[in-house]
């Protein structure tokens, strides 16, 4: 795959990577730091930037998988079994200088082929990753949904685990000014020291939910943190139309194809996890304190029992 090659008209495209480092950030959490030739090109967009990973097939390994920009048709007509499995991630600190970047991963256990990598992985090991470029001319790689009206100064985000690393993103990247809250929830109490700090105005609460279902504690505590947030403001309005989470991918976004923010607000809320918490909590927000829902992005990163739709 060759870097002088690439399609300025493409946004993602694949490159090869091996672990260069890997690095315990807690006891859910391990950073995984990717280094290759072509990954000096990678785009640091930093926020909530997402992209894909390639795993290889247990004893097919990657050559299955053809070069060449347009990866994704290429990847849907391998057949199943030697197709590399792909799962979705945040970009974490990008430095072009040594053709590296981080991503932060997860650690779920031995329940599916993404997460039995993560868990035996070691320097060397090889992978696909299919990252925004710095060569692309257009104005928005696409990924980025942290995208708040201009306006806006005080926010409000919701992440479990699998949203932590875009989180700590966002943080990375907020204006100093903003005033909010954040609310994560993350298995065990100490998974608190993988997310970055925040800015001085936004009020951090991290909850731990233990062996209880995912959302068990998000939920609550973000129905708490959008009182204060939204001084005990309440306009419902008409019922959301419903989205079936069990067949679709719940996600909406208040941009434009260029990236652009819709409307205007003074407050923007930005809800990533598992998809039934953050769907309870779109009502929440929307129909029952009314909400304009061009101010709120809803992210529903996977579905608990389920694969990634792709």
């Amino acid at each position: 795959m060759n870097t002088l090659t690439r399609s300025p008209h493409i946004a993602h495209v694949p490159m090869r990577a091996s672990v260069a480092r890997i690095e315990v950030l807690s006891p859910t959490f391990r950073r995984f730091t990717l280094t290759g030739p072509e990954l000096a090109s990678v785009a640091d967009n930093r926020l909530d930037q997402r992209f894909k990973i390639l795993f290889p097939v247990p004893g097919v390994g990657l050559d299955a998988m053809p070069p060449g920009d347009d990866w994704y048709l290429a990847w849907r007509q391998l057949d199943n079994a030697v197709r590399p499995i792909m799962r979705t991630y945040t970009v974490r600190e990008v430095r072009p200088e040594a053709s590296e970047f981080d991503v932060d991963i997860a650690l779920h256990g031995r329940i599916g082929p993404a997460s039995a990598w993560a868990l035996d992985a070691k320097p060397g090991d090889e992978l696909i990753v299919c990252v925004p470029h710095r060569g692309f001319e257009g104005d928005f790689h696409g990924g980025v949904d942290w995208r708040p009206p201009a306006e806006a100064r005080r926010v409000l985000i919701a992440a479990d685990e699998t949203a932590l690393p875009a989180v700590s993103g966002i943080f990375e990247r907020l204006d100093p000014l903003a005033q909010g809250t954040a609310v994560i929830e993350v298995p065990h109490p100490d998974d608190a020291a993988a997310l970055s700090p925040a800015p001085a105005g936004v009020e951090v609460v991290v909850v731990a939910r233990g062996d209880r279902p995912v959302g068990s504690e998000l939920v609550p505590a973000v129905r708490a943190a959008a009182e204060r947030v939204l001084d005990g403001t309440r306009t419902p309005v008409a019922e959301l139309e419903d989205v079936d989470i069990d067949s679709v991918m719940l996600w909406e976004v208040p941009h434009d194809a260029k990236g652009e923010p819709l409307g205007h607000a003074p407050f923007f809320a930005w809800l990533a996890g598992e998809a039934s918490p953050i769907k309870e909590l779109r009502r929440h927000l929307v129909s029952e304190r009314g909400v304009d829902r061009h101010a709120v992005a809803f992210m529903g990163y996977w579905r608990a029992g389920r694969p990634e739709m792709s």
